[in-house]
């Protein structure tokens, strides 16, 4: 099998099982595990083929006119780019959305729509896929849209709670605000450019021997990240993502690790040569990525909720993959865009296991986890490894990851490249270091309250669950392997993306370590103190102090966005509702009127009585006689 052949069938498997599991899910629902698990295998397979051959190899390219534009110039085209970089991103892709569809299999195994959700998440993870594979700006714009609008039926799953459904439709709204700005980016990107090939584009700004610019690249670099703010979660955008946790536990692994909100990252690493034609633009893109990492790490340590915990820990660790591009560094970011997506699906996946366990729905506070370590074992040790890969303590994999990251910062701000502001590097690196603080505080303060609570402040002993499958335990330990071991990667992954050094440097290792070190040590002192005090033993509040209260209601965004967005809106609508009923509807009830009152005014007049008639003509006649005499007198 060609490579070519190989890399169409990884998007067309999901796609196909999608589609079988629509027409025949209902009428043959034995068939709809095996089609949701078997396609998604067989495409992960197949796509750590296309990675295995392209390590160290020149990109693979192909194309077929799918619709003219009116411009032969600026075709639409079917065109797939296979390189290192979208290799292993499908590679990302693939497995994780296998790990979701078998580890669905046993945790919605009683579910009445498992048929419909086993074909939205293949959906999903092929329009995913095309995005990652696609090599026309057109073309993405099609996955980009598909997974928006899989995302809306998939978080509002369990439609018939009102959280379920407001957040689908907040998940949905929000990201399609990003999305008209970055509709128009690409259209003048392409303009720009004189093409929809994302391969021709960065050619052409890279190469020394292609002539050519862009002539507003600053205009196209904000436009096109309005959309992935919307898309990745990043400030001011990111207000869905918290909200989304009301979906299935598989459905905010899927989208957490490998989809959706990775699919910005992606689309930036892609065209970053776009970006980096404007300083401006990439100044921008550190201030954005440095509020949203520094914001949503000060969030995520002041929520009760599990998977709101996690929720922000993604938004904060997509603001350290954008940093990492707002320096210009392509491998930082996807390196940490791989080691994310495996440990936050464990993460995820884990959780979901507890919240099971705990029979509490799709949101469990932690406190309603106390107890569950020698229950659940497997998944208690799931989210401790995954818990100290966020942490990013040695060696796990996202220790390698995020020095990554803060080693280009350092670079950046020391010596920048030229484009590169050094201003950029030092937001990103500020930002960055303060973020593995607080990350390892709230990952800390996580296990401490969820499982090492004192027995006196504990709540009432939970009822037993049914416990989860062996797929789910399986997958579990499937994940935690690359969670544990994959950091050294960085050794080999310059082979796929182009060169690169992805080496921890001594100095931001050594100031992330202290930093993560010095957030675990707050967080376990602040818990003890507590302790010892006979209180809830929730160091949160006494780490944050002021902030805790502004934290935990995410610093107010939806209140600004309402106040913004939604009242002014409501108001207007008031506005037009009483013109409707005051103008409007008075207007259409007169014209409908006056012609009645009319009638019977003239109905009056016509009684058919021949006296009255004779009395009317000799009142007239009088009339005007009278009219006549007071003339002449007046002549």
């Amino acid at each position: 099998m060609t490579t070519t052949t190989a890399a169409v069938l990884v998007p067309l498997l999901p796609l196909a099982a999608a589609v079988a599991i629509l027409l025949t899910g209902h009428r043959a629902p034995g068939y709809v595990r095996p089609l949701a698990v078997l396609p998604t295998l067989t495409a992960a397979a197949l796509a750590v083929l296309v990675a295995v051959r392209q390590a160290g190899e020149e990109p693979v390219r192909a194309a077929t006119r799918l619709a003219p534009t009116g411009n032969d110039a600026l075709p639409i085209e079917l065109a797939l780019n296979i390189d290192g970089f979208a290799a292993l991103v499908a590679v990302l892709v693939t497995l994780v959305a296998t790990c979701v569809q078998l580890y669905s299999t046993s945790y919605l195994r009683a579910d009445a729509r498992y048929p419909s959700y086993a074909a939205l998440v293949s959906l999903f993870t092929a329009a995913m896929l095309l995005v990652v594979l696609t090599d026309d700006l057109v073309v993405l714009l099609v996955g980009w849209e598909v997974m928006g609008i899989s995302s809306y039926f998939l978080i509002g799953h369990h439609w018939e709670t009102p959280a379920a459904r407001a957040a689908s439709l907040k998940a949905f709204l929000v990201t399609k605000l990003g999305d008209v700005p970055f509709l128009i980016g690409v259209i003048a990107l392409a303009a720009d450019a004189g093409t929809f090939r994302i391969s021709g584009i960065t050619t052409a700004l890279t190469s020394p021997l292609a002539p050519g610019g862009l002539d507003h690249p600053t205009l196209i670099a904000l436009l096109l990240l309005a959309g992935v703010a919307g898309k990745s979660a990043q400030v001011p955008l990111h207000t869905w993502l918290p909200d989304a946790m009301a979906g299935p536990t598989p459905v905010s692994a899927l989208i957490h690790a490998a989809t959706m909100v990775a699919a910005g990252v992606y689309f930036v690493a892609r065209l970053l040569p776009v970006f980096a034609a404007s300083e401006a633009a990439l100044l921008v893109l550190a201030v954005v990525a440095a509020l949203t990492m520094v914001g949503a790490a000060l969030a995520a340590l002041a929520q009760d909720d599990l998977k709101r915990v996690l929720a922000y820990s993604t938004i904060g660790q997509l603001g350290l993959m954008t940093g990492a591009l707002a320096v210009a560094d392509r491998e930082a970011a996807v390196f940490h865009l791989l080691t994310h997506g495996v440990f936050k699906a464990l993460l995820f996946l884990a959780a979901g296991v507890l919240i099971h366990a705990a029979g509490t729905g799709s949101l469990t506070a932690l406190a309603r986890l106390r107890g569950l370590a020698r229950r659940a074992p497997d998944a208690y040790w799931a989210m401790a490894i995954g818990l100290l890969a966020l942490a990013a303590v040695p060696p796990f994999s996202g220790f390698f990851s995020k020095e990554a990251v803060l080693g280009a910062a350092e670079h950046a701000a020391l010596d920048p490249a030229p484009g590169v502001p050094a201003a950029a590097g030092w937001t990103v690196l500020v930002a960055g270091l303060a973020t593995a603080l607080l990350t390892a505080a709230y990952a800390a303060r996580l296990w401490l309250v969820a499982f090492h609570d004192p027995a006196r402040t504990r709540a009432q002993p939970l009822p037993a669950h049914e416990p989860q499958g062996p797929a789910t335990t399986a997958v579990l330990w499937l994940l935690a392997v690359p969670a544990l071991a994959l950091g050294p990667a960085y050794l080999v992954l310059p082979d796929w993306l182009d060169g690169g050094d992805l080496a921890p440097t001594p100095a931001t290792s050594a100031l992330a370590t202290c930093a993560a070190l010095a957030g675990s040590v707050a967080a376990w002192a602040a818990w003890r103190r507590a302790y010892e005090d006979d209180r809830p033993a929730d160091p949160a509040p006494a780490l944050l102090g002021p902030l805790y209260r502004h934290a935990a209601a995410g610093f107010h965004l939806d209140a600004a966005w309402s106040a913004a967005f939604a009242r002014p809106t409501r108001a207007a609508a008031r506005l037009v509702r009483f013109l409707d009923h005051a103008v409007v509807e008075t207007y259409v009830r007169g014209a409908a009127g006056a012609p009645g009152l009319l009638g019977a005014l003239t109905r009056r007049a016509q009684t058919g009585n021949v006296q009255t008639y004779l009395s009317v003509l000799a009142a007239g006649a009088l009339v005007l006689a009278v009219a006549a005499v007071t003339a002449a007198a007046g002549e």
